[in-house]
């Protein structure tokens, strides 16, 4: 059997380091590829965190190999929390840079399970489209879409 591969880590990541076993966490599952851990400061009961090993800043970094083993792990791990804490329905949320509220720069998913009236809320204010911005936006994106 060969070394193990070696992952990106950054030393100083709170990820990281949970990774490699120097800090401790509430580990619900581990793979070679991702560590799921509860969450120490959770909204609500239950809340999860979906951590891939190797470190990757956000989700424009990661290769996209890993981005599919992530989403077809997620589903799996969504589904054992809600049931866990009785709960019908579920965020999975990934928040992408410091401006979207990603407090730890390495790429990591919350699952937190939803419950009618409990305490956990997403200040989700919409605005409107118009056709022009709509329009304008169309342009801009597509142009810069690389598939």
């Amino acid at each position: 059997m060969g070394e193990p591969p070696i992952l990106p880590h950054d030393p100083g990541c709170i990820f990281c380091r949970i990774v490699a076993g120097l800090i401790p966490c509430h580990k619900l599952y581990e793979n070679d590829t991702l560590i799921c851990f509860l969450d120490i400061g959770p909204v609500v009961p239950g809340h999860t965190l979906v951590v891939p090993k190797s470190h990757y800043h956000n989700v424009f970094d990661v290769p996209a190999e890993l981005l599919g083993h992530l989403g077809q792990f997620l589903p799996a791990m969504a589904k054992a929390v809600t049931a866990a804490v009785e709960a019908p329905a579920c965020h999975i949320l990934l928040n992408n840079g410091s401006e979207a509220m990603q407090s730890v720069l390495h790429l990591h998913y919350h699952i937190i399970p939803r419950k009618r009236g409990d305490t956990f809320y997403v200040p989700w204010l919409p605005g409107r489209l118009d056709v022009d911005t709509a329009r304008d936006l169309i342009v801009r994106i597509t142009k810069r879409l690389e598939i």
